[in-house]
């Protein structure tokens, strides 16, 4: 533990150090919010988005790349100096298996959000989605999911899931549409989240150290490390993100985020906790998809603008008073899915 919370500081200096010139970098690239981004269930730009949220045009997004190369570059010099120095690692898995799987997640996600990043800021190509087509976006993330699916099916042989008061679930086959299908869930439930300042990013901090602790409890050397790394990181920029943000992560860092932060929990063979811990952009994503079933089948919305961050500030809630709520919410679950996940 000394360790890993060593580890956690370290990351939080060096991205600390990092960020600034790194936003300064973003605004000497122009990659600035030029344009409002979130949609409707048609495409279509949410008017009630744009009235709360104009002033943010001109803030640099893309702070989940940097999170991105500094945990990837970190890890791949501190790893081996801790097998070097004689400190005793150990796994549940396969260390190779299992790095190439948490990194496969991380990077190829985080690649598929900057390519569509680029599309929407720079305008190399004009679409529905100001960027990559909803259904083509979709296909991908679910071609990289299923890519991560089979691997932990087929070289981690994990089949089942764990489910409180139950016990272990053997699915067979049935595990990789399963862990696909959370993937991609959480991919966009995260993305969908990320539309306040701090509000994804503070929620994922609480997810991180409830599974943070999970790891450390199995003796997973191999995780432990890498949720370090990626929570010290996280904390840095966080300290620029929230209210008023400097910089935005970017859909770089939100379907990267969402679909490691997934990733974990099949990992530790904890689906139902991390439905509870991560039960905050449950909330968020189901909200969105029961307005986008209800106009298309009801032809009528169910709520006046979804995801129900939306939702409360076109209630009148300020905008840190919903993060901060979040937050309180997130830590609550969070406590009673880590206590469903060590019972």
């Amino acid at each position: 533990m000394i360790l890993f919370l060593g580890l956690l500081i370290f990351t939080f200096i060096i991205t600390g150090i990092l960020i600034i010139p790194f936003i300064n970098l973003l605004y000497r690239l122009r990659f600035l919010r030029r344009q409002q981004v979130t949609l409707d269930f048609q495409g279509s730009r949410t008017k009630i988005f744009d009235k709360f949220h104009q002033h943010k045009r001109g803030t640099p997004v893309g702070g989940g790349l940097l999170i991105i190369l500094v945990v990837t570059v970190l890890y791949a010099l501190f790893f081996p100096l801790i097998r070097f120095m004689g400190i005793y690692v150990t796994s549940v898995f396969p260390i190779r298996e299992e790095l190439n799987i948490i990194f496969f997640s991380f990077i190829f996600f985080g690649l598929l959000g900057l390519y569509d990043d680029l599309m929407k800021f720079f305008g190399f190509k004009k679409s529905g989605f100001f960027g990559l087509r909803m259904r083509y976006k979709f296909f991908l993330q679910l071609a990289l999911a299923t890519i991560i699916a089979l691997l932990l099916y087929f070289n981690l042989k994990i089949d089942f899931i764990n489910i409180p008061f139950i016990g272990i679930l053997k699915l067979g086959y049935f595990y990789i549409p399963f862990a696909a299908f959370t993937i991609v869930a959480f991919a966009n439930a995260f993305n969908i989240t990320d539309g306040l300042d701090g509000l994804s990013g503070g929620l994922l901090m609480i997810c991180l150290f409830s599974f943070w602790i999970i790891a450390n409890q199995i003796l997973d050397t191999t995780l432990s490390t890498f949720l370090s790394l990626w929570i010290g990181a996280l904390i840095a920029f966080l300290y620029f993100n929230v209210y008023p943000a400097r910089i935005w992560m970017g859909d770089v860092g939100a379907l990267s985020f969402g679909a490691t932060l997934a990733v974990t929990g099949l990992l530790l063979g904890k689906v139902m906790a991390l439905v509870i811990i991560g039960g905050p952009f449950v909330v968020e994503v189901s909200t969105s998809l029961v307005q986008i079933l209800s106009k298309k089948f009801l032809h009528r919305r169910v709520f006046a603008v979804a995801p129900l961050h939306l939702y409360l500030q076109n209630l009148g809630w300020e905008e840190p008073k919903i993060v901060m709520r979040a937050w309180l919410a997130g830590i609550m679950l969070a406590i009673f899915g880590l206590w469903l996940a060590l019972i």
